[in-house]
């Protein structure tokens, strides 16, 4: 029987371990006392069987683990084994004999996700803490966001049923499940789901510094999208439109969300078309079209910049780099930048200013002529 299970040597002698138990008669030795079959099925089933339906990776991929080969193939599942398992597999289904190869092919699964996309987020499920210069999140520092519909009404108001802006694709790594994908967020100033981090709204020192890092971000974004267009301008041009045209839309395709709206915002695609109702994709494809080999070369040079970066830090570097190399003065554009930010705050604080004391004025009376006698 264990040798139709083909399971590895040490899991074997525990399999045999659990079909015995041991009777303490009062001498020094125990007799061992042969329990029926259905003991070491329930061990089996326990400690061995793995559910292929719940497994994360392609169960006909021969090449995921090449020496392993595919899982339908595969004479250690019990749907291959039917003299020892029967026809009818329940209703957990097809289940694997053999963890060690299972848990290969996990790893396996895991490593062409992350490599695949490099933006999945890495979470553990596992309590306790992550080792120093670990890439997983432990659990406290992400919330996990459920794509299925609450059970009741008033339970959509519930943060884990929520999304946010900062929400992403993450895979596990450690724990149970691993090798799923979940949306989670890991930004610990996001209000919706890290609300308990968050300091009461009334405190006015809190609201201010909010207010100073939130005009720090914006001083920063319009500084980074002026020194990208300066960085991009400063391009030469030396291909032609046809062999720059074609690099350019091949990869224009693999941009995501948020860099494709930075290259419509700095290069002003869809304002002066009047076609603000097309598809993005189609309003992108007809300016490449009609730009010329500078305009298609600056747009090249950005999507490389904004492309090296998977995080915020690395923008910032990719982007510093890219206006050394070009010769971009970036301390005058910064300086430029926050006087403009200055001039627009001190306009909006003269208009409520202005506002406000409309209504308190008093309103000036003609003084009356006298009759006439």
């Amino acid at each position: 029987m264990l040798a139709g299970l083909e399971l590895p040597a040490d899991q074997q002698e525990q399999a045999l371990s659990a079909c015995f138990k041991e009777a303490y008669n009062g001498s020094q030795n125990p007799a061992r006392i042969l329990l029926p079959v259905r003991n070491l099925q329930f061990w089996i089933e326990t400690n061995v069987l793995l559910i292929l339906k719940d497994a994360p990776f392609d169960k006909r991929d021969a090449q995921l683990v090449s020496t392993a080969g595919s899982c339908a193939d595969c004479p250690k599942r019990t749907g291959h084994n039917k003299l020892l398992f029967g026809d009818d597999l329940g209703k957990q289904g097809d289940q694997c004999t053999d963890p060690r190869c299972y848990n290969a092919k996990l790893a396996a699964h895991v490593a062409k996700a992350v490599a695949t996309k490099p933006s999945l987020v890495q979470i553990s499920t596992a309590y306790g803490g992550q080792k120093e210069g670990s890439p997983v999140l432990p659990r406290n520092k992400y919330t996990a966001i459920r794509d299925d519909k609450p059970p009741k009404k008033e339970d959509a108001q519930r943060p884990e049923f929520k999304v946010c802006k900062y929400a992403a694709d993450a895979i596990i790594t450690e724990g149970s499940d691993i090798g799923t994908i979940h949306k989670v967020c890991a930004n610990p100033d996001c209000p919706i789901h890290h609300a308990s981090k968050q300091r009461p709204a009334t405190d006015a020192a809190f609201k201010a510094e909010q207010e100073k890092r939130r005009r720090e971000e914006a001083i920063a974004q319009a500084t980074g999208l002026r020194v990208l267009k300066a960085t991009s301008d400063a391009v030469p041009v030396r291909l032609m439109k046809r062999d720059l045209l074609f690099v350019t839309e091949r990869l224009v395709a693999v941009l995501d969300e948020r860099r494709l709206a930075i290259i419509f915002r700095l290069h002003g695609i869809g304002k002066a078309s009047g076609g603000a109702g097309d598809a993005p994709t189609k309003l992108l494809a007809s300016f490449l079209r009609k730009a010329d080999e500078s305009t298609l070369g600056r747009v090249l040079v950005a999507i490389t910049i904004l492309q090296s970066a998977h995080s915020p830090n690395e923008s910032a570097k990719a982007l510093r780099e890219a206006a050394e190399f070009y010769k971009v003065d970036v301390a005058a554009i910064t300086a430029k930048v926050r006087q403009e930010f200055t001039a627009k705050e001190r306009a909006q604080t003269t208009r409520k200013t202005a506002t406000t004391a409309k209504p308190n004025q008093t309103p000036s009376v003609a003084p009356k002529k006298p009759k006439a006698a």
